[in-house]
């Protein structure tokens, strides 16, 4: 082994783990974007808030943190998580998530056309 690899390899092992914490990340990032729509749309279905959490801590992991509200018209479910992967309870990222949706009318009933 020359001196030239074995000052370059510690480098690009490090560029690798790095690559990876980020792909991990990525992917929790996208579990957490998709537990927070599906949690908005059971809350503005009128879901009660203890399944609402329920069906994203299935969808985004049972670490994951939930913030449920609702300000009369529109319904709001925030999800947060740690980022996953092998590095990743070495690298302190909280990753988070929102998603907002209106609240259906209940006196509104859509009917098909025709």
């Amino acid at each position: 082994m020359t001196a030239e690899f074995a000052v370059v390899l510690p480098a690009v092992l490090f560029l690798l783990a790095l690559l990876l914490a980020g792909a991990a990340a990525g992917v929790t990032q996208l579990r957490l974007e998709g537990a927070a729509r599906a949690g908005a749309r059971e809350l503005v279905r009128g879901e009660d808030p203890g399944m609402v959490t329920e069906t994203v801590q299935r969808l985004a992991g049972t670490t994951a943190a939930t913030a449920v509200s609702s300000d009369g018209s529109w319904s709001t479910v925030t999800v947060s998580g740690r980022a996953g992967g092998p590095l990743g309870g070495l690298v302190p990222w909280t990753l988070t998530a929102t998603a907002t949706a209106r609240t259906e009318a209940a006196s509104l009933s859509w009917q098909p056309a025709g």
